[in-house]
């Protein structure tokens, strides 16, 4: 009954185990999907949220940069929640503090140590970066691959229709159907899989740059505190 009421499982029912593979292959694709795109949707939400706080924290101690206490991970249900800004500052300050435990000149920088300061937070904004990006090119990965599943799918159904016409007339109404439902439903949930897969890669890509943005702002603003407070 449920089968009848549904042309997917009905194609799938109907399908040999070839095309059962091709289903569940894209079945499979399906639900990868949607996990990645609700996971990192949630996760750059918590991440602007968490920044925002963050960068509302060092507005109130930008006199004295090296001095904000910010030391415990976030954690959530799903995981630890990334901080970009936090791992940047955290970068930052070890480093400030180290040159300024090294010179002779007490809490004094020269140009050269925040040139050594402004490398540094180009890496901790490419770890911080790396971390954001991950399992976003998944998306992109299903984005080719769904359509070409459900074409995958499309060719053999017609293959199978037309291999098994050739039995005789009697079978050929039962081998059209079966092998055209499969076709039609494949390239159907290739593209409903492709779909959602674009606009969420398109949306979290569009994310990613709205974060680097903000992350490029709070290193431009500490990198200049640090310069007011600590250069000679």
């Amino acid at each position: 009954m449920i089968a009848a009421g549904n042309p997917f499982l009905s194609a799938y029912f109907q399908s040999d185990f070839f095309g059962k593979g091709i289903f569940w292959a894209l079945f499979a694709l399906s639900a990868l999907c949607w996990v990645i795109v609700l996971y990192k949707t949630w996760q750059f939400w918590a991440v602007r949220r968490l920044s925002s706080h963050f960068f509302d924290q060092f507005e109130e101690k930008k006199d004295d940069p090296l001095n904000l206490q910010w030391n415990r991970p976030v954690f959530s249900r799903i995981g630890e929640i990334p901080n970009p800004l936090f791992e940047i500052y955290r970068a930052v300050k070890q480093q400030t503090l180290q040159l300024m435990g090294r010179n002779n000149q007490g809490s004094n920088l020269s140009g050269a140590d925040l040139e050594l300061i402004e490398s540094q937070v180009g890496a901790a904004m490419s770890a911080a970066w790396k971390r954001l990006d991950r399992y976003i090119y998944i998306l992109s990965m299903i984005v080719t691959l769904a359509p070409f599943l459900g074409l995958l799918g499309t060719v053999w159904g017609i293959l199978l229709t037309f291999s098994q016409l050739q039995g005789g007339m009697q079978a050929s109404n039962a081998a059209m159907l079966s092998g055209l439902s499969m076709a039609l439903a494949t390239t159907v949930l290739g593209l409903l899989i492709a779909i959602p897969a674009l606009v969420g890669h398109s949306y979290l890509k569009n994310a990613e740059r709205e974060t680097r943005r903000e992350m490029e702002t709070f290193s431009h603003m500490l990198l200049a505190a640090i310069e007011i407070q600590y250069r000679r």
